[in-house]
């Protein structure tokens, strides 16, 4: 029985191009994480389920790919839980490790693992896969690519306004001039819980207001008024939610509303980083936005989100934020960190859909040999060594087929040269080079070829 070939659910094949403009894009973010100090690390795809499950819980089971135990270690398998339809102690007791969901808790694993190595603050990128059990749609995948820089080990406000910056010369590199960041901070989302009357249901009011996004505002009312019946102030606070607005105005409407004399801290910080961003003339534009949760519970301080200007079915192109207790799990406490992401796969589309991929990224081949038999390949083969040597991609056509067909691979492959050294060059002693781009031709004697031909 033959095989239908065919994908895994939510993952890919790359192909050159796109492999290279992948890279282009990797190339342009790793360069901006080293010139602001980042050092990368590496951790593996695997960790153990305890790991993974101490950010989520067994929540995590939706979405973290389970890797089943092997050997002997099946037989350990609790089959009376199956039965009893308890489905999370069943993968426990044949499962240990699971692929990696995200980069942050392998990130609170390490550090707390290597801390008496580390010097803090840590300054650390990472750039690799991850796997998550989504349902897979334009720009969300099951395998896909994420792009992480985090500090950790400082409470210092400059690091918000430093991941601004981060996020501003990425995307302005990659000419993405419609992008935008949204930002709030989750202690004054925990401020507007208290004003509503909704102290004690902080999270169950996050997961509510995530949904803005999804069904709109006046949905997101009318379920806050079904779930919770003594509210006050739901009006004004959608009044402020409706709308982006300047750090200033988000500030005067913060104190207005929410703040009073205690909150001196929380206000001090974000003045801070106000006037860190009105004395820059080199962010992209940001939008303080009352509604702004990011779903994940860890988050205790400011945090962010990247979104398009123009409508776009890609969602979020980035995110991140300010914690403080992530590395708690681990016994590292009183270790805060604050951390950013870019989605490649999302940013990938945003740049193929608006065709901004620069012209030369191709499958940009130097040479290609054109092969007249054994015997002449071998007369040259030092020469096409010297010629790799000097930095030219030159590839041999393996086999001594019609001119037309080497030709015809030539063009489909997008060499920019053929080398030509068939009979009549031979007893000339000269290599012929054609401009596979303009047709135009060029011969070299043998013994200036290397230095002419660099001068192209």
């Amino acid at each position: 029985m033959s095989l239908k070939p065919s994908n895994p659910k939510g993952t890919r094949d790359f192909n050159p191009l796109t492999l290279a403009r992948r890279r282009y894009i990797i190339d342009n973010i790793r360069s901006v994480f080293t010139s602001f100090g980042y050092n990368e690390i590496e951790t593996p795809s695997i960790e153990k389920r305890p790991t993974l499950y101490q950010k989520y819980g067994s929540e995590g089971d939706k979405f973290i790919f389970n890797i089943i135990n092997s050997g002997e270690k099946i037989k350990k398998a609790d089959v009376k839980s199956f039965d009893n339809e308890k489905y999370n102690d069943f993968i426990s007791s044949i499962s240990e490790k699971g692929l990696r969901f995200d980069l942050t808790v392998p990130l609170a694993r390490y550090v707390s693992q290597h801390q008496n190595e580390i010097t803090f603050p840590f300054k650390r990128f990472q750039i690799q896969n991850v796997w998550r059990a989504d349902r897979p749609q334009k720009g969300r995948y099951q395998e896909f690519t994420q792009c992480d820089a985090d500090v950790i080990g400082s409470k210092s406000i400059l690091l918000e306004f430093e991941m601004l910056q981060l996020f501003s010369t990425v995307f302005k590199r990659l000419k993405l001039d419609d992008v935008k960041i949204r930002v709030n901070h989750r202690k004054v989302l925990n401020k507007i819980a208290d004003h509503i009357g909704l102290k004690n249901d902080f999270n169950e009011f996050l997961v509510v207001l995530d949904k803005i996004d999804k069904i709109g505002i006046d949905k997101v009312k009318d379920e806050l008024k079904s779930k919770f019946t003594k509210l006050k102030g739901l009006d004004k606070l959608f009044e402020l939610i409706s709308k982006k607005v300047s750090p200033k105005i988000y500030l005067e409407n913060l104190r207005d509303n929410y703040l009073n004399t205690d909150d001196n801290a929380l206000l001090d910080e974000l003045e801070t980083l106000v006037n860190l961003i009105n004395d820059n003339n080199n962010l992209i534009d940001i939008d303080f936005d009352f509604s702004l949760v990011r779903g994940l519970e860890y988050y205790t301080g400011l945090i962010y989100e990247i979104s398009l200007d123009s409508k776009s079915d890609v969602g979020s192109l980035g995110g991140g934020g300010r914690y403080e207790n992530l590395t708690e799990a681990f016994n590292l406490r009183d270790n805060s960190g604050i951390g950013i992401s870019f989605g490649l796969d999302r940013i990938y589309h945003v740049i193929d859909d608006k065709n901004l991929f620069p012209k030369n990224i191709s499958l940009s081949n130097d040479v290609l040999v054109i092969n007249f038999g054994k015997e002449y390949i071998l007369k040259i083969s030092n020469l096409i060594s010297e010629l790799r040597s000097s930095g030219v991609n030159v590839s041999v056509y393996p086999d001594s087929n019609k001119l037309s067909k080497q030709f015809t691979y030539s063009d489909k492959n997008n060499f920019n040269y053929a080398l030509i050294f068939g009979e009549s060059e031979r007893e000339r002693n000269c290599i012929k080079i054609r401009d596979l781009k303009s047709g135009s031709e060029t011969e070299f004697q043998m013994e200036k070829f290397i230095e002419k031909f660099n001068l192209l």
